[in-house]
């Protein structure tokens, strides 16, 4: 992505920094300052994924005048593996994605192929969606490319809420001029805003709906909304996931989206 590593010792105080914010009960790390944003943001994303993951999960795309839904199921391991496929309905069913560190491929069986996605189009929509396949993929862009500042301290429902705004760097590839997120003080995300380049927001990730699964909260209702389109919407919901799961070695390949096997 352009952007040199960081030398060994400031990435190890990294590490050895967001451990420590890790082991830290919400009430402790509420408490101390400064706190560290872009490990609390990291925390949220590890907090998502786990080490693995494996989901099933609907897609509800909202129009004025019509209405779809999907079910998928997905798989993730650490922060450069996805994949995605479809289940229902039926002439949808076994259309997938796949992610490997930053390169993604679609396919559809009615045509038997394989696309690679071009990087030009990772901010198009999937499937018709309001989520493009830069959401879709996870990236790791917010935390690599961008500076994280905490703006805000918020009490919501008896949690606290931390605001962390995210500014890319002057030679970051990246649409967006801003992302503001808001992430609760267990490590739930409860929106990440999206604005151009001209300070304006053009969209929305907002989570209406949290419950724990698997042992840990998570959020299960999330909408993803443009501002200029009040009527259109799209919402992931999560009817299932498993952290932390023994995932073949097979099932991040291209072999494996075109032909699905057991994982």
């Amino acid at each position: 992505m352009g952007i040199p590593r960081l030398p060994a010792f400031a990435a190890l105080m990294g590490r050895i920094c967001l451990l420590a914010l890790v082991a830290l009960t919400p009430h402790t790390y509420a408490t101390q300052t400064p706190l560290d944003a872009r490990a609390l943001l990291q925390a949220a994303m590890d907090h998502w994924r786990g080490q693995t993951s494996q989901a099933t999960m609907s897609m509800i795309i909202k129009r004025p005048d019509w209405r779809r839904t999907m079910t998928m199921q997905s798989w993730t391991r650490g922060e450069k593996l996805s994949l995605v496929r479809v289940l229902e309905p039926k002439k949808d069913a076994g259309n997938g994605t796949l992610l490997n560190d930053q390169q993604m491929w679609t396919y559809s069986p009615k045509i038997n192929r394989i696309i690679k996605i071009p990087s030009s189009m990772m901010n198009q929509s999937w499937m018709g969606s309001d989520f493009s396949n830069k959401d879709i993929s996870k990236s790791t862009d917010i935390l690599d490319q961008y500076e994280h500042q905490l703006t805000a301290v918020e009490e919501r429902d008896g949690h606290k809420v931390y605001v962390i705004t995210a500014i890319p760097h002057e030679e970051a590839a990246v649409v967006w001029g801003k992302e503001v997120l808001l992430i609760r003080d267990d490590y739930v995300m409860l929106e990440e805003q999206f604005w151009d380049q001209d300070g304006e927001l053009v969209k929305t990730m907002t989570t209406l709906e949290i419950r724990e699964l698997d042992g840990r909260p998570v959020a299960t209702r999330m909408r993803m909304q443009k501002r200029d389109y009040p009527d259109e919407w799209t919402e992931m919901l999560i009817r299932d996931i498993d952290f932390d799961v023994e995932l073949g070695n097979n099932l991040f390949t291209l072999s494996n989206l075109r032909n699905p096997r057991q994982r």
